[in-house]
């Protein structure tokens, strides 16, 4: 699976893995995945993370392997709400974004337990 460089924010990485951690026993299955990212990615002093890498909170255009472009914002689990396109970090989608930057591809296994290809276009605060 392509897996490209990730740059996490401080504060996001350390509440994503204390998050993670307690879902460990529940489910095993979002834990490992958001972990398994954690421990590849760069850590970057909260507000240092390179312009155009996907951070918790912000806006994310991303192409898939089959042309489609879609716009949603990374959240936090209880933020989540897929009519206003906020996407929960613990969705396999929402763990392949993580600390991605403009024009970086990543293979992920999506909930229907297919392997698909996404692209970051564009990436902005959200607001």
């Amino acid at each position: 699976m392509n897996r490209p460089e990730i740059v996490v924010g401080r504060s996001d990485y350390d509440k994503l893995v204390r998050m993670a951690n307690g879902l460990v026993e529940t489910r095993p299955e979002f834990a490992e995945e958001l972990l398994g990212e954690l421990e590849r990615a760069s850590v970057a002093n909260d507000g240092a993370a390179p312009a155009g890498t996907v951070q918790m909170g912000t806006d994310v255009e991303y192409r898939t392997e089959d042309g489609n472009t879609r716009r949603i914002t990374l959240v936090y689990p209880a933020e989540a709400n897929i009519a206003e396109r906020k996407v929960s970090i613990l969705t396999p989608i929402g763990t392949a974004l993580l600390g991605l930057s403009v024009g970086s591809s990543i293979d992920f296994i999506a909930n229907d337990g297919r392997q698909h290809l996404l692209t970051v276009t564009a990436v902005e605060t959200a607001g």
